[in-house]
């Protein structure tokens, strides 16, 4: 009878003290309340039920979404900014021991630093620049999670959202840098059809036969399109001018 109270109790023993940890899961030991230094895992573990204590950590990478945080910029101008963390444990150890809520305290870093890193930058650098930004919130916010052994890997800032008068204001900016660019754009465009106008005049100048030859085709042309009778005056110096050149080639 005791034989089988005793091996009862050694498999009631064995039943708590058996664990199992996943590949993506580490165990950090307290035996009696001391740390032991070395986390268990991955596969079957003993923990020594009741002296030792066990805490399961994961090694996955968290994605930490940072609620919408109010920013005042540089410029003063008042806008709301979400962002999106991924970071994870690297050291287990150290994000058990030196931190209470590793999950909480880089959740409340990264407001934080979202908070102060965003109000340095103007209004533009926040719309334009959100790459070099998240770089500089992913090093600043590593910087301070790296003593609890984590590792943050990225940053995204997702949303920013403007006040409406704010909002007017760039959609009056941009429809003026529109009007801009197609009045210079047009402006080109007649500095390059005057230049080809003064590049054709200036052949036409030199080739008195040229502007008559020019003539004739258009008048060619008006006669093929059009089925009226149409009256073209035609200026006496421009037949003068050809009958010159069509003399001199019959001479020749």
């Amino acid at each position: 009878m005791e034989y089988g109270v005793i091996a009862f109790l050694f498999v009631f023993w064995l039943l708590l003290s058996v664990k199992v940890l996943n590949e993506y899961e580490r165990g950090v030991v307290f035996r009696l309340g001391k740390l032991l230094p070395v986390p268990k895992g991955p596969g079957l573990v003993i923990v020594a039920f009741p002296i030792d204590r066990m805490v399961r950590v994961s090694l996955r990478t968290v994605v930490l979404d940072v609620p919408p945080q109010d920013v005042i910029t540089r410029d003063n101008v008042s806008v709301k900014v979400n962002a999106v963390v991924y970071f994870r444990v690297m050291q287990p150890v150290q994000a058990i021991v030196q931190v209470e809520n590793y999950l909480y305290a880089t959740s409340q870093m990264a407001q934080t630093t979202l908070r102060s890193v965003l109000g340095q930058a103007h209004l533009d650098e926040l719309l334009s620049e959100r790459e070099r930004l998240a770089a500089v919130l992913q090093q600043v916010i590593d910087e301070h999670t790296g003593p609890w052994g984590i590792k943050v890997t990225q940053v995204q800032v997702k949303q920013v959202d403007l006040p409406q008068e704010m909002q007017r204001a760039i959609a009056a900016q941009a429809e003026a840098e529109r009007e801009r660019r197609a009045k210079i754009i047009a402006a080109e465009g007649e500095f390059q059809a005057a230049a080809k106008l003064a590049e054709a005049a200036a052949v036409l100048n030199r080739e008195p036969a040229a502007v008559t030859l020019r003539y004739l085709q258009t008048l060619v042309e008006i006669g093929t399109e059009k089925n009226t009778t149409i009256v073209f005056p035609l200026p006496i110096d421009l037949l003068g001018g050809l009958g010159a050149r069509l003399g001199g080639e019959v001479k020749q």
